[in-house]
């Protein structure tokens, strides 16, 4: 079978990975044909180049800046994407017939290639679906509902509905969510397909090395609370900041924050000026230096805005029970990232905002070694019971086999 996936989200490097690349190398190792399209932004200044990539072939098409940058010019690049995946697939893949399209969001403008793909193949098509846009944008206060930029842009997402034969989403309250906000949608087209990923080799909390914490300038000693990914308007950065100035004075815990994005500043200034000693601030790490050093940390951190309606699910999630470390989260109250959290008994969590009941939860997972070490162990085996990749590959490929079947 030959399998097309579209992302804006494909690492470039052999060490790096995310959920997709784990995805992609799975339907390679059950004997499909895998190909990947995805952005080159300008600003690594290399053009759009097509090669195999540990068995995949995948084709990065020179587009505009989409992150890293700001909002007018990923504005413009985003609406300028269609264009030109279309033109680099015509010309790099133009031969291939595909049997399966399947695409992620953000963006939602992937509409226009979905259709142009699936015209020409006559193939299946699977979105999967980890950002609802442009809901959230208007949750943090960066667009305008019923603005003629959020028409534009609700018209592109229930286009690329209408187009997926099928969709996935990442936990049961965003299948309620779409299906409540856009009922138009046949209910039998959309189901739960979470961010999954292919563990690697289980690390127990007392088999840890800690060289990692000294390379890096971290304490041996302390509680670590590590937070990893993207530093943006949605996290709720300001929440964030109000928790480490209440904790400054404390010797026993330690908040490593490793990541990138349009908040990374703020972070960075509100360090300098506080001159807080128990918090460190990283842009990147080698990626098999972020994994040692994750193992090596005692909390992993999720933070959201409390504006949110849309129930986001952090990817990063799987990163912090890959590494069997319990999960603090403090989100909205839409999200079901709690619900789960309780359910594998893997984390606690609060509501963003609330700093008195935040901070309780600091205490007690600060405090309590044989608590952490137990829900490590959960979320570990949550994670290989649900959130593996091979069984994501289950979840989308079972539709084929039903397509197999009605013939």
């Amino acid at each position: 079978m030959n399998v097309l996936f579209l992302t804006l989200a494909y690492p470039e490097g052999e060490d790096e990975r995310n959920i997709y690349t784990d995805l992609m190398h799975e339907f390679k190792n059950r004997g499909n044909n895998v190909y990947v399209v995805c952005q080159r932004e300008r600003r690594f200044c290399k053009p759009t180049e097509y090669k195999i990539e540990s068995g995949i072939n995948v084709l990065r098409v020179k587009t505009g800046n989409i992150t890293k940058t700001n909002i007018i010019e990923k504005g413009i690049s985003t609406l300028l994407l269609e264009n030109q995946f279309i033109k680099a697939i015509k010309r790099h893949l133009g031969h291939i017939r595909f049997d399966l399209l399947i695409y992620s969001t953000p963006p939602i403008t992937f509409e226009r290639v979905v259709k142009f793909i699936k015209k020409r193949n006559n193939c299946k098509t699977y979105l999967l679906l980890k950002d609802i846009f442009p809901q959230n944008a208007v949750d943090i206060g960066m667009m305008r509902k019923g603005s003629l930029v959020w028409h534009y842009f609700r018209t592109k997402e229930k286009r690329l509905y209408a187009i997926s034969d099928y969709i996935g989403c990442m936990s049961k309250a965003n299948v309620e969510y779409l299906l409540k906000h856009n009922p138009e949608i046949e209910k039998h087209k959309v189901e739960e397909c979470p961010n999954c990923i292919k563990p690697e080799s289980f690390c127990d909390i007392n088999d840890r090395h800690l060289d990692i914490r000294e390379r890096y300038g971290i304490p041996s000693e302390a509680v670590i609370f590590v937070y990893g990914g993207n530093l943006g308007r949605p996290q709720g950065i300001g929440f964030l900041l109000k928790v480490l100035e209440h904790v400054k004075e404390r010797g026993d815990i330690f908040f490593l924050i490793v990541g990138s994005g349009t908040e990374y500043g703020r972070i960075e200034q509100y360090i300098k000026s506080s001159k807080q000693r128990n918090v460190k601030l990283m842009n990147s790490l080698p990626k098999a230096d972020y994994d040692k050093l994750l193992k090596s940390c005692d909390v992993g951190l999720i933070f959201l805005d409390h504006r949110f309606t849309i129930p986001n699910f952090p990817s990063r999630l799987t990163a912090y029970m890959e590494s069997a470390i319990p999960v603090l989260a403090a989100t909205d109250v839409n999200t079901d990232i709690k619900d789960v959290l309780y359910q594998a008994g893997c984390g606690m969590w609060a509501r963003s905002g609330d700093l008195d009941g935040y901070l309780r939860l600091v205490d007690k997972l600060a405090s309590d070694f044989k608590l952490r070490r137990q829900m490590g162990l959960n979320g570990r085996k949550y994670l290989e019971k649900y959130y593996t990749v091979s069984r994501g590959y289950d979840i989308i490929t079972a539709h084929l086999k039903e397509k197999v079947q009605n013939v």
